[in-house]
């Protein structure tokens, strides 16, 4: 193993800024290199929502976007701008879907988190439609990929998140027909690549590797340089696919086989370890100061060291979770399905929930953190807690 990535073992891909622009933060990481929200939590303001969602907030400045779906088979889509201060609506856009909306009841057609690049906003439903606005909501572009790709769905409903890196915009449409990955002109929308996917229902997001892209689905995890569509290496050993990849300066951990962890190269991924008891079950795993931390299916986190997979410990949460956590300095957050906001002390010898915030809703979201505030959406209402 080369010295450079012995330190960046040690490390947190972690953000600098306090952004928060797209599904898990900076890079998809989870965590943020920012002011926690700290464990006693309150709320400070919440705010009614017009439709259902399964979105996660995303914050860029003082603005918080998110998205939903209403009406008859949800086919009024939602984009919505709110002040973080206080939760004022700033502005919303509807748009009506263009492609399928149907869903497994326990998801919706605003599964997929948006995504920035500071001045646009994109916003990607399960029905295929894809839309662009600046930051004071003014129209971009919209495209229905459904007119494009016409059997790229499937009847669960889809909920891969986009990302954009650098001026490309990413997106993935995998399911049993029309599997697919993009690479879209942020500015305009237009294709700048295309690849076919494994055609298999899939609902992991992809993760970021500087100009690289980490496509995940059943058969493994695939390095796709994002402005070009090149592949630059491809694991094949195969992968979940609802809990997603996440990334540690130059590992990715994959839920593979229980949780794989690889070190990334420019052209080539060699395994450091793999542990068959660090299988998540829906939440995606979080790596943390060079520990990694995963959920089961049983609602049990874990903590394991990030250069060996050593279990070091673990302790039953109160579950079940359909979101993933988030952390800041030393705390980890994570929502229930029944509403209840738990942070984890992560300090000590063992992990331990030091504060529970009942929000009393269906949470099936990531939440999102940014500025010593922590934001959590149901389908009913936005909360900010501090």
């Amino acid at each position: 193993m080369k010295a450079p990535l012995l330190s960046l073992l040690l490390l947190t891909s972690t953000a600098l800024a306090a952004d928060w622009p797209q599904f898990r933060g900076p890079d998809a990481t989870g965590v943020i290199d920012d002011q926690p929200p700290g464990p006693d939590l309150k709320i400070a303001w919440q705010t009614e929502l017009p439709g259902r969602g399964l979105s996660s907030p995303i914050i860029v400045g003082d603005r918080v976007f998110l998205t939903c779906s209403s009406g008859l088979n949800q086919r009024i889509l939602h984009v919505i701008c709110l002040d973080r201060q206080d939760g004022h609506r700033l502005w919303e856009r509807t748009v009506l879907a263009t492609g399928r909306t149907m869903s497994h009841k326990k998801t919706c057609v605003a599964a997929p988190t948006p995504c920035s690049d500071g001045r646009r906003v994109y916003a990607l439903f399960s029905s295929n439609d894809l839309v662009a606005f600046d930051l004071d909501g003014n129209l971009q572009w919209l495209r229905g990929l459904t007119l494009d790709y016409p059997n790229a769905s499937n009847s669960l409903g889809m909920a891969s998140s986009p990302v954009v890196i650098a001026d490309t915009l990413v997106v993935q449409s995998e399911n049993d027909s029309e599997s697919l990955a993009l690479g879209l002109d942020a500015a305009t929308g237009a294709n700048r690549w295309k690849m076919s996917r494994p055609k298999a229902a899939n609902w992991t997001s992809p993760v970021v590797l500087g100009e690289v892209v980490g496509l995940q689905s059943s058969k493994g995890l695939t390095g796709v340089h994002a402005a070009t569509g090149e592949i630059r290496w491809d694991y094949t050993d195969g992968a979940a696919t609802i809990p997603s990849s996440v990334v540690a300066g130059d590992v990715a951990l994959v839920p593979s086989n229980g949780l794989t962890a690889l070190a990334i190269e420019k052209d080539s991924t060699s395994q450091l370890w793999r542990e068959k008891k660090l299988g998540p079950g829906t939440a995606s795993p979080i790596v943390i100061g060079g520990w990694v931390y995963v959920i089961s299916g049983a609602g049990v986190l874990a903590k394991a060291d990030l250069k060996t997979g050593e279990e070091q410990w673990k302790m039953r949460l109160a579950g079940p979770f359909s979101g993933s956590p988030v952390a800041a300095d030393h705390y980890l957050y994570i929502a229930n399905e029944r509403g209840d906001l738990q942070v984890v002390d992560l300090a000590g010898a063992e992990g331990k929930v030091v504060t529970t915030v009942p929000l009393e809703e269906t949470i099936l979201a990531t939440p999102a953190l940014s500025s010593g505030a922590l934001f959590v959406r149901s389908d009913g209402h936005l909360w900010c807690l501090r």
